[in-house]
């Protein structure tokens, strides 16, 4: 057995895109697009991840699979999911760049190990410290929660 993907909805495609890619930092690895079934599916992988060989979705790394009906419908109890988690090389670095680029971080770094912030469909994200947690830092140290994570 090998895990393949977890896959979310999107409302908006280009706005969920924008986060996970442009903000987050994930790659598009590979896309189909479905006349028959009206929906798209983006396979996003962290960098370095993705496609492991020639072929189909056995071939790829972990990913997520991003599912966009074209017929509009309201997504509800993203929190019900659970969460993404993802490992990073400086929590902090990847905490101020998000908040720059206009991203809530709802659970800040302020351990110097975890965060969680969520995407624009509600998806919650966990952000993990590679290896030893980094010492306490400001502004993360004293900053409270925003919403639900």
């Amino acid at each position: 057995m090998k895990y393949l993907h977890t896959m979310v909805r999107a409302r908006d495609l280009d706005e969920t895109l924008d986060f996970y890619c442009n903000k987050l930092g994930l790659v598009e690895v590979k896309r189909h697009d479905s006349e028959a079934g009206r929906f798209t599916l983006v396979f996003l992988a962290a960098p370095g991840d993705g496609v492991t060989g020639e072929g189909g979705l056995g071939r790829l790394s972990p990913c997520i699979e991003i599912t966009w009906n074209w017929d509009p419908e309201e997504y509800t109890g993203g929190r019900n999911f659970g969460h993404l988690a993802y490992e990073v090389d400086n929590i902090y670095d990847i905490c101020r760049r998000l908040m720059e680029a206009g991203v809530t971080i709802n659970r800040p770094p302020r351990d110097g190990h975890m965060a969680f912030v969520r995407s624009p469909d509600g998806i919650s994200i966990e952000l993990l410290q590679a290896g030893e947690s980094l010492p306490a830092r400001e502004p993360w140290a004293s900053m409270e929660n925003t919403g639900s994570w």
